[in-house]
């Protein structure tokens, strides 16, 4: 009976509204609310919905090649993450990696919670497949790009830029674009103005996986020296952390266009091919992967 009261709250009609209407307060903003009060704490939200048109194309390449490589490419799962997650997972007999999908994070932070209950997870696997189906990869990645969390209160990428950098999206540096893209999997533990060896490390990961694609327009290259400090207390540079550093998953994507891969790559991404199930490979190889930024 409870899990088919949890179907019940998939917004299996609410989905296709996304199409033209954006979402106002998602399930995530409401948790932080509730966890705020009941620590007798006021949290205020901080959220200014811009259009995929007005963020930089190297904030979205940054966005894609650190949280969801082949996002241009698949339906909503990158299956070939989620074999080598449970592969991973297995081995440490814990949850060490996950292979969350941008669509994936979107569904989980519109609709649910934070929650790792194997119902919540079915739930986000449908709301996945019906973001997929109803809205088009722009416009996914446009409502992303708004809601997703950057920290105390901070909800969306112009939040996110004015907040740390005292600036619009639409004027974010690349050095800060990739500090941006490298704090989303832990907004409340880093900012993106620290430079302990977490974030620096992420921050590189970032910029390998740019470079590899050859994101770089010419005359623009990343600048580990350009470390804005932010300008008041709740966004004051935390110190150095310990936790281990992250592991580089090498995911790749096309930037709506056929770019140059280098040879590690081009491996990489044919070992994934043969890693597929028939069925599934036949489908991506007929995929337009030049479905991005038009």
């Amino acid at each position: 009976m409870c899990f088919l009261f949890e179907l019940l709250t998939i917004p299996w009609f609410g989905v296709s509204a996304l199409t033209t209407e954006n979402p106002t307060q998602t399930a995530l903003m409401r948790q932080r609310i509730r966890e705020a009060e009941n620590g007798d704490k006021l949290l205020t939200i901080k959220q200014h919905w811009i259009p995929l048109s007005r963020i930089p194309r190297h904030v979205i390449n940054a966005v894609v090649v650190a949280e969801d490589g082949t996002f241009w490419e698949h339906g909503g799962f990158d299956w070939y993450e989620f074999q080598k997650s449970l592969e991973k997972n297995w081995e440490k007999k814990r949850a060490v990696r996950g292979a969350s999908t941008i669509t994936q994070q979107l569904a989980k932070n519109l609709y649910l919670s934070t929650s790792k209950d194997p119902i919540r997870k079915l739930q986000e696997w449908i709301i996945t497949v019906l973001l997929e189906h109803h809205l088009d990869k722009n416009r996914i990645l446009e409502i992303y790009l708004n809601v997703i969390e950057w920290g105390r209160g901070i909800f969306g990428i112009e939040a996110a830029a004015q907040t740390y950098y005292g600036r619009p999206a639409g004027s974010l540096s690349l050095e800060q674009a990739m500090r941006l893209a490298a704090v989303i999997p832990s907004p409340l533990k880093h900012k993106p103005t620290d430079n302990s060896r977490w974030m620096l490390f992420r921050r590189n990961v970032v910029a390998q996986r740019m470079q590899g694609r050859k994101y770089f327009e010419a005359g623009q290259e990343p600048d580990e020296d350009e470390t804005e400090q932010p300008q008041t207390k709740e966004n004051q540079s935390s110190q150095p952390q310990t936790e281990p550093q992250p592991v580089d998953t090498g995911k790749a994507m096309p930037d709506g266009r056929q770019v140059p891969v280098d040879d590690s790559l081009r491996d990489r991404r044919s070992s994934r091919r043969d890693a597929m199930p028939t069925d599934l490979r036949s489908r991506r190889d007929s995929t337009d992967i030049d479905r991005g930024l038009q």
